[in-house]
């Protein structure tokens, strides 16, 4: 057995983050929180089953500012969550596999996330 005192496989702290590496963590983010975002679709429609009264109760705790960036968040992660989807459909299709088109493909679907979820809440504001 060998005495060699180094570690088995190199640590995080080792590598330098990739564009594509964080891309792909942040998809998996934003997955987890488009499931948990289904919570406060699901308690919305209950309120709307429920009646007027309880619509209003959860639409007024919604509009507060917390209310409010929590709902821009979500949109945020399901616009990133699609457009990212979308590469992904691109790279089985064999497009954009090659660094520059990984990285170029990576800030489009990054700027554009941004600006869909601004002109929806432009819009909805």
């Amino acid at each position: 057995m060998s005495s060699n005192k180094r570690p088995m496989s190199p640590h995080l702290q080792v590598y330098r983050p990739q564009l594509t590496s964080v891309l792909s963590i942040t998809h998996r983010i934003t997955g987890v929180a488009l499931s948990a975002g289904l919570v406060v679709v699901v308690a919305w429609l209950l309120a709307l089953a429920a009646g007027a009264e309880a619509f209003d109760n959860l639409n007024s705790l919604l509009a507060t500012p917390l209310g409010l960036a929590l709902l821009m968040a979500w949109s945020l992660a399901m616009f990133y969550h699609l457009l990212n989807g979308i590469r992904h459909l691109c790279w089985d299709a064999g497009l954009l596999l090659d660094l520059r088109g990984a990285y170029a493909s990576g800030w489009v679907v990054v700027a554009g996330a941004l600006v869909l979820t601004a002109l929806v809440w432009g819009v909805a504001l």
